[in-house]
């Protein structure tokens, strides 16, 4: 017999879905004949699955060990388990900000926000290696609540990365993301010079076979409506930096919307200026657009976010972004 004891981040959802977080293997109609032969019981009494747990309730499963390893998929390590993201992850982060409930991260270049593949590992696997190697989730706890990210950059941008390692910490910061109290600036170096500070939009389209999109000024099928504002830093002959803010947030927003002006930014073969960042490549190595979500600023808020009231996050520009800027004239 396995008795589970519903914790915080358990708490608040239907019984059957924590059923099937815990043992992700199961088929539905297993958890519902458990339930029905009171194998499977809530608070020691006889549940139809639909119940919202609550801090503190009692699950008792009536099954083998054999059972529950099976349908929980511990008997053979595979990706995204606790000791496979041991094996593979664990690389040491950059740290901006971190309290019990939140972590903020300066994501580098290269690395992916989520992963994309079941075998890939992205900042969730290296959070999630950080929180165990610490003591501050167990391997059973990840097997009904797993910490994540909740805004992603781009694999060749970096900067300020979000995750949640409360649920409620998690789904206050995704629903700011999403309403867009939580405001989002970046740094960018461009090609050319950028003749003033501006607010544009326009609608983006997404192709998904190929992973670009593109920008009208003028609304088309599904294309969604986007806001880009920005501000000049500083400007050369040839390179202008830009303080930018998000204001929607679609794919590859601030990449193919700052081109559609005619503005590339440095290192985006995709969207930018081959010879131009071809001259960038051979003088400084530079492998990646010079794009880095540097500033996040909260509204006031409560509950698990309480200490991130009002406050403002930056990450520092990777060494390579620094150096070019000095070298251009623009820092």
């Amino acid at each position: 017999m396995k008795e589970i004891t519903i914790q915080k981040n358990e708490a608040g959802q239907r019984f059957d879905k924590f059923l099937a977080k815990y043992m992700n293997q199961a088929p539905k109609s297993f958890f519902y004949k458990m339930l029905r032969k009171k194998n499977i019981t809530l608070n020691g009494k006889k549940a139809a699955g639909n119940e919202i747990l609550k801090l503190n309730d009692t699950v008792r499963l009536f099954l083998s060990d054999e059972t529950i390893q099976k349908f929980s998929g511990t008997i053979q390590q595979s990706p995204g388990d606790p000791d496979w993201i041991l094996a593979h992850a664990g690389k040491e982060l950059s740290i901006i900000y971190e309290d019990e409930s939140t972590i903020f991260l300066n994501k580098p270049a290269g690395m992916l926000s989520q992963k994309a593949k079941p075998d890939d590992i992205s900042m969730v696997e290296h959070l999630i290696a950080y929180l165990l190697n610490s003591g501050q989730i167990s391997k059973e706890e990840l097997r009904t609540f797993h910490p994540s990210v909740c805004n992603r950059l781009d694999r060749n941008t970096s900067g300020l990365i979000a995750a949640g390692k409360t649920l409620q910490a998690l789904q206050q910061l995704s629903e700011m993301f999403r309403d867009r109290s939580l405001k989002k600036y970046y740094l960018c170096l461009v090609r050319g010079k950028v003749s003033s500070d501006s607010h544009i939009s326009g609608y983006l389209k997404k192709d998904p076979r190929t992973n670009r999109v593109t920008v009208s000024r003028t609304p088309s099928g599904s294309a969604s409506p986007i806001e880009t504002e920005y501000h000049i830093i500083k400007q050369e002959e040839d390179v202008t930096l830009l303080e930018v803010h998000l204001i929607t947030g679609k794919t590859h927003q601030i990449r193919a919307h700052l081109a559609s002006i005619g503005h590339p930014i440095a290192g985006d073969y995709k969207y930018g200026n081959r010879a131009f960042n071809d001259t960038l490549k051979k003088e400084y190595g530079l492998s990646s657009q010079l794009l880095h979500a540097y500033r996040l600023n909260f509204p006031e808020c409560d509950g698990d976010l309480s200490r991130l009231s009002g406050k403002e996050l930056q990450a520092p520009l990777p060494p390579l972004f620094q150096k070019i800027c000095q070298e251009k004239g623009v820092i």
